[in-house]
């Protein structure tokens, strides 16, 4: 069992920055992918970055490539998300989410592969 708790949410401007972080409990943090999805308002959730287990191979969605960064620090048990250049279209809550690594592809990170999500920290940009 995993437990996972996001903090670093808040209110920033266009063109600001944050970071978001994610502490995960357990002791196979270095097991699981970790990934960061997001949910704006009347929307569904939906992926925005993951770190893949072993290699720390990144993946991103379109709208945020080049100006958000994900990484994980193992020895904490940790998963960041420097998120740059924000928009107000980048207003949304934000979750972490794991599973278990070895069990799914590189290649895809559907929402119900991940059976492990924190609460949520809300992100809002103004413009």
């Amino acid at each position: 069992q995993v437990q996972l708790v996001e903090s670093g949410g808040g209110l920033v401007q266009a063109g600001g920055s944050l970071r978001l972080s994610c502490a995960a409990s357990g002791r196979t943090f270095t097991t699981y992918d970790m990934a960061w999805f997001r949910q704006a308002p009347g929307k569904a959730r939906e992926f925005a970055a993951a770190s893949r287990w072993t290699t720390g191979s990144t993946y991103y969605e379109d709208s945020v490539k080049g100006r958000f960064t994900i990484s994980r620090d193992d020895a904490k048990n940790t998963v960041y998300l420097q998120m740059n250049s924000l928009k107000p279209e980048d207003t949304a809550v934000y979750y972490c989410a794991a599973r278990v690594g070895p069990l799914y592809s590189a290649n895809s990170y559907s929402r119900n592969t991940f059976a492990y999500w924190g609460q949520g920290t809300q992100v809002t940009v103004s413009s």
